[in-house]
């Protein structure tokens, strides 16, 4: 099984959640990808579905929004 991607942006709302989904489901079962740190993967995020962070990708593809921090434009600047 591949491991889930958790997309944030590194805002005080998407460090709380980031911390949250790894105590739900495990450092080793998730990838987590700041986008205000690395741009190079935000259409990578588009493309999976990410409107706005912090978002979880599921292994199958759903794209679950959790908490709204910035949307993707915001993120785009």
């Amino acid at each position: 099984m591949s491991k889930s991607i958790f997309y944030h942006a590194g805002c005080p709302v998407c460090v709380s959640a980031e911390q949250d989904i790894i105590g739900l489901i495990g450092a080793n079962n998730v990838e987590v990808v700041n986008i205000g740190e690395d741009r190079t993967r935000i259409a990578e995020a588009e493309k999976a579905g990410v409107k706005s962070v912090p978002a979880l990708v599921t292994p199958n593809g759903n794209t679950l929004h959790i908490n709204f921090g910035a949307s993707m434009a915001d993120v785009k600047g």
